[in-house]
């Protein structure tokens, strides 16, 4: 992936998107009606449509599973599968805008929504929804969440999940060291020191080094801080002298309580590692639930949400909410909504939730007996619903944010990690980046 910094990456994407307006969205499904063009056609509903997984390989059994019901219920369309890594779809999407071959459906999750709604690759879903069966059924919190981050006040994915900040632990090496619950920061840090033997390949936390990075340390920073808000005027709150002493205290675990390895670990690594491994504690997000049942079953291990202060007050950040996509290019815009009306009916959203261990969008489906027996997931809904945090939304808005949040800084944090920066450095050039992004972003509004 190419990046390029502040304006000269959105220089790009307006040369992208010249681009793409003089190309014909190959890629694209289409039943034979009519040229799709730059603005793509209805089509007639029927033949083949293609769809990116933005989660390959980690959903691509539950998505082929929901792909079978749905071609068996319409036989006329033929969904073609397409599994993108992740850590890979931010420059699947960018490069298949700039070279006309977007598919028909993407999940696009939040986190990056802004910058490809800005490209005019997406359509609009405000009017399809009222029309569909989908009205009315849709948390409205979700909702409300995907129009903010799309920076336009228009529904440019149909919510299908929210996932939520979850700390994993060990119940059984708590229980042998005789630790309570981590409930609060401070007993999350006495644990993890605690929980430690290097000696014997021992360890209290894993910590998240590698892609996806920066969002778990947002995350462990706001909720140590206290601090409410991402901005305070025009200018951002993350190099706050609260949140430069809460990065410092978190990223000094690396390597006291924590594996070396932890600084490239991704989302997989480090999942993984806790699954096979006597580590104490995990940071992650609802997703890997169903992972950790399978590797440890449910008697020795517990997901609850981060923790607190020790007054109680709990802080987090606001994670995504993934959705579905239309992109503008398709030839075959009815058969690609028919798709996605079903992905996000009651049954298949539940049975995409209860495989990812997410929090449904179809209201009906998060009324399913599994939420409540899935306790990690019902306990971030009750804390992420139950108005019991304090959420700092972050800037999906901001057509950079995606980059600067990714791989603009990762490489940064790793360095604050192996003690070559401080996290005030860190941090002072992250502020740099997100106040410039946001002063481009007001001007543009005007």
């Amino acid at each position: 992936m190419t990046i390029f910094p502040g304006g000269r990456r959105r220089a790009a994407v307006a040369l992208a998107l010249t681009g793409v307006l003089a190309l014909t969205a190959t890629a694209c499904g289409d039943d034979g009606s009519g040229a799709g063009g730059d603005k793509g056609t209805e089509g007639s509903g029927k033949g083949k449509i293609t769809f990116w997984d933005n989660n390959g390989g980690v959903r691509t059994d539950v998505w082929k599973e929901i792909i079978a019901d749905f071609e068996k219920a319409n036989p006329d369309i033929d969904v073609e599968y397409v599994g993108v890594a992740s850590k890979e779809v931010q420059s699947k999407y960018d490069t298949a805008i700039q070279g006309g071959a977007l598919p028909d459906v993407g999940g696009v999750g939040a986190a990056m929504l802004a910058g490809i709604a800005a490209q005019d690759a997406l359509e609009p879903l405000d009017a399809r929804v009222e029309a569909s069966a989908l009205k009315g059924k849709l948390n409205t919190g979700m909702v409300d969440s995907v129009k903010a981050a799309g920076g336009q006040d228009k529904l440019f994915t149909v919510p299908t999940s929210a996932s939520n900040g979850v700390l994993y632990y060990r119940t059984d090496l708590f229980k042998a060291a005789g630790l309570a619950e981590p409930t609060t920061w401070s007993a999350f840090y006495a644990a993890a020191e605690k929980l430690t033997a290097k000696d014997k390949n021992r360890f209290g936390y894993t910590i998240r080094g590698g892609a996806g990075s920066i969002a778990q340390a947002l995350d462990a920073m706001y909720g140590q801080s206290g601090i409410t808000a991402f901005w305070n005027g025009d200018k951002t709150t993350v190099n706050d002298p609260k949140n430069v002493a809460a990065l410092e205290k978190y990223a000094g675990l690396f390597k006291r309580t924590t594996p070396a390895a932890d600084v490239n670990n991704d989302f997989t690594k480090m999942v993984a590692q806790w699954d096979s491994g006597e580590i104490g504690m995990l940071n992650h997000n609802l997703g890997s639930y169903q992972d950790h049942v399978k590797a440890l079953g449910t008697e020795k291990f517990r997901g609850i949400p981060n923790p607190t202060l020790d007054d109680g007050t709990r802080v987090q950040v606001s994670n995504p909410v993934d959705g579905l996509g239309l992109f503008s290019t398709s030839r075959n815009k009815a058969a690609a909504w028919k798709f996605i009306e079903f992905a996000a009916s009651h049954e298949s959203n539940s049975k995409w939730n209860k495989s990812a261990g997410a929090i449904p969008a179809n209201t009906e489906a998060a009324k399913d007996a599994w939420l409540q027996e899935a306790e990690p997931t019902k306990l971030a809904a009750d804390v992420l619903f139950s108005g019991k945090a304090a959420i700092v939304q972050l800037p999906y808005y901001l057509p950079d944010w995606n980059t600067i949040s990714k791989a603009d800084n990762e490489a940064g944090f790793q360095k604050v990690l192996l003690g070559k920066a401080t996290a005030k450095e860190f941090l002072d050039g992250l502020a740099e980046q997100l106040n410039a992004a946001q002063a481009e972003w007001k001007q543009q509004k005007k």
